[in-house]
């Protein structure tokens, strides 16, 4: 089976049957793998892998996302934003303190090409557009307290913090409680999914609603956020 075969098969296991979304998904694992042999992005090399662990491993977000204001928080190489603006009709921006990571991402945005994504270079405690967005994703960046105070004050009252993480997760959920509560928000539930095509491979979307404004207090700045998290 090549990546092809095994991104399509995936993907129509999740009813996300666009022809052109496959090929765009292509084209970024063709940039990602190439740019990665110069810089650090991804620790997987293998373009059949980068398809389960990377891709297929992000698409069950899609229904989240589609139709939204989507912050990726964190985004790294991309993921999961430069998925969910391939797969949908989501306005993603993707925001990371890394400036090069940001720089290969606006290439990406470029070639392939999205309308509908933004790279922006900014830490996230710093970056404003407080209460902006619908939608805040992040995968694996941190723990969960300290994305939760990264990510929901840039969400609506209404919308949605969901983060990507492992299914052995249960204490780092639970620890997180206090801060989810105090920056207005409320968890909603834990989803955990097979990812398609990844031999019994498993994920988890831990999914917070944002039900009021978070304190004007937060987000503190970064060094007291990581020595002092919620």
């Amino acid at each position: 089976m090549t990546a092809r075969e095994l991104l399509a098969a995936g993907l129509e296991t999740l009813h996300q049957n666009d022809p052109q979304a496959v090929d765009k998904l292509l084209a970024f694992s063709d940039l990602l793998l190439e740019k990665n042999k110069v810089m650090n992005l991804t620790a997987v090399t293998d373009p059949m892998e980068v398809v389960t662990r990377h891709f297929l491993d992000c698409a069950p977000l899609a229904p989240y996302a589609a139709g939204k204001d989507v912050v990726d928080v964190g985004c790294g190489a991309g993921f999961p934003g430069v998925p969910l603006a391939i797969l949908t009709d989501a306005r993603v921006t993707l925001l990371d303190a890394l400036g090069k990571r940001i720089r290969f991402l606006q290439e990406v945005i470029d070639a392939l090409p999205l309308g509908n994504a933004q790279a922006v270079h900014a830490r996230a405690e710093e970056f404003g557009h407080r209460e902006a967005f619908d939608l805040a994703v992040s995968r694996a960046v941190a723990k969960l307290n300290v994305l939760a105070e990264l990510s929901m004050p840039l969400v609506k009252p209404g919308g949605y913090f969901i983060a990507m993480k492992a299914v052995g997760s249960d204490e780092e959920i639970e620890q997180a409680q206090k801060a989810i509560t105090l920056l207005g928000g409320r968890l909603e539930r834990v989803e955990d999914y097979d990812v398609p095509m990844a031999d019994g491979r498993r994920s988890r979307l831990v999914i917070v609603k944002k039900v009021k404004e978070t304190p004007k207090k937060y987000p503190r700045r970064f060094q007291k956020i990581a020595s002092d998290p919620l």
